[in-house]
């Protein structure tokens, strides 16, 4: 049976990271707005409200018990984001989201005492900040996606067995969330540059003060101006062998199988609170502005606008807790299909969203003093993070094939559906790495 009700703690998650948004995000990040750039990073303002969220327990909601966490879902974790982005998108999606969902490369990873040691530190420490650094300036973002084989696509950045020591080389692009605030990163790097990039990925945890590892040029987006988004250089950094995440080459299946549906449905609810916020913003304001004798609510063009962009909210709403349900059942769709649609989908309804309130308000949409312009390009920023907006969709068509039998089956033998339809070549795509977990049979 489905349910769509709450449970009481759900509620009280709810509840309290409602007031807190409104409390403490939404005046924090018209501070940092309002600052002055060249003296303060929004982190010089953001850390005692991030230490206040670690103490409520909202960035370590993920992380058991055992290890001094809260043992919340993915569920409760979106509940939570969406209040959060509903406040500012920016420091949802950045400070507060990274470093919530995060951890799950670790406790999906790691082996138990890099588990106790890693975790142990990030509950233990108020503004215990993560990040990760994946993205390359001189490598397109959708070679992680590649089925080509070719040792030539992928990342660059290299990591260099040294007896019992890595050595990590490279530059990271300056969509680097949170470097410059972080304590640790997340760094993803190629083991041999020989081998094809799905099996010779690998994932390390990188402290923020390595040797050799700095933060370089900040990167101004047209959105999240209270965010941090920086280069990374990585300049011959060693760290211990006990520092990488998994075997060699085991990056891609732990992150794309295992953690994008926890993290991509962490930024598709933040993104589905910024879409409630254009709604309420823009419907405050028509019951408000007269126009020709009566509120413009009462107007059906307006009243068309603010119908659809509840449509849209509700819609991008259930995605993003359907994914959050199957991500706790260990469900394979999450990763494959409903994180990539659920993503695109809260976005697509952000910017919408931001859109018809902008008209709704007229000529005061466009004006500086209101949020409506805020909103858009808040919006519009999500349309390219975390995969594209169409890198993602079309990243759902190989598990849907895999999901509907029309790729070849381990082993050999003829798919099943009696083959593919008209035009798909049989057998697994070129690069498909061997090992790579199934989906659920189709229903």
């Amino acid at each position: 049976m489905v349910d769509f009700a709450l449970t009481d703690e759900q509620r009280m998650y709810q509840d309290t990271a409602r007031a807190f948004a409104r409390e403490k995000l939404r005046p924090v990040a018209d501070a940092i707005r309002a600052r002055d750039a060249a003296r303060q990073t929004p982190w010089d303002l953001f850390r005692p409200v991030f230490a206040e969220a670690s103490q409520l327990g909202f960035t370590r909601l993920l992380i058991p018990e055992a290890y001094g966490g809260v043992g919340g879902s993915c569920l409760d974790n979106v509940i939570v984001m969406e209040e959060f982005g509903a406040a500012d998108v920016g420091l949802a999606a950045s400070f507060l989201g990274v470093s919530a969902t995060a951890p799950m490369l670790i406790l999906r990873g790691a082996d138990e005492q890099q588990k106790r040691r890693w975790l142990g530190e990030i509950t233990s420490c108020d503004d215990f900040v993560l990040a990760s650094a994946s993205s390359e300036p001189s490598v397109s973002g959708a070679d992680s996606f590649s089925p080509d084989p070719s040792p030539s696509i992928g990342l660059r950045t290299l990591a260099r067995r040294d007896g019992d020591h890595y050595v990590l080389h490279g530059t990271k692009a300056g969509f680097s969330t949170n470097a410059g605030a972080a304590r640790a990163f997340f760094i993803m790097a190629r083991t041999d540059l020989a081998q094809p990039a799905f099996a010779s990925t690998s994932l390390f945890y990188v402290p923020a003060d390595a040797p050799g590892l700095t933060v370089g040029r900040k990167t101004e987006l047209i959105g999240w101006k209270t965010a941090m988004h920086a280069e990374v250089y990585l300049d011959e950094v060693r760290v211990p062998v006990g520092h990488r995440i998994g075997a060699e080459g085991s990056n891609m299946g732990l992150f794309f199988m295992h953690v994008l549906p926890y993290l991509g449905s962490g930024l598709a609810a933040a993104y589905v609170g910024l879409a409630r916020a254009a709604l309420d913003y823009a419907l405050d304001y028509a019951h408000q502005r007269i126009s020709w004798g009566k509120p413009i609510v009462e107007h059906q063009a307006v009243a068309l606008k603010l119908a659809d962009m509840a449509a849209d909210l509700e819609a991008a709403r259930l995605l993003v807790w359907k994914v959050a349900w199957a991500a706790d059942r260990g469900d394979p769709e999450a990763a494959g299909l409903l994180s990539p649609i659920a993503k695109t989908t809260a976005v697509q309804a952000a910017i919408r969203n931001a859109e018809r309130a902008m008209r709704i308000l007229g000529g005061y949409g466009v004006a500086a003093d209101y949020e409506t312009g805020r909103m858009l390009a808040d919006a519009w920023v999500g349309d390219s993070c975390d995969g594209t907006h169409d890198l993602l969709r079309l990243s759902t068509v190989p598990f849907m094939r895999m999901a509907r039998g029309y790729l070849q089956p381990p082993g050999g033998g003829p798919p099943a559906h009696g083959g593919p339809p008209p035009g798909v070549p049989a057998g697994a795509p070129r690069g498909m790495p061997p090992g790579a977990p199934a989906p659920a049979p189709a229903q």
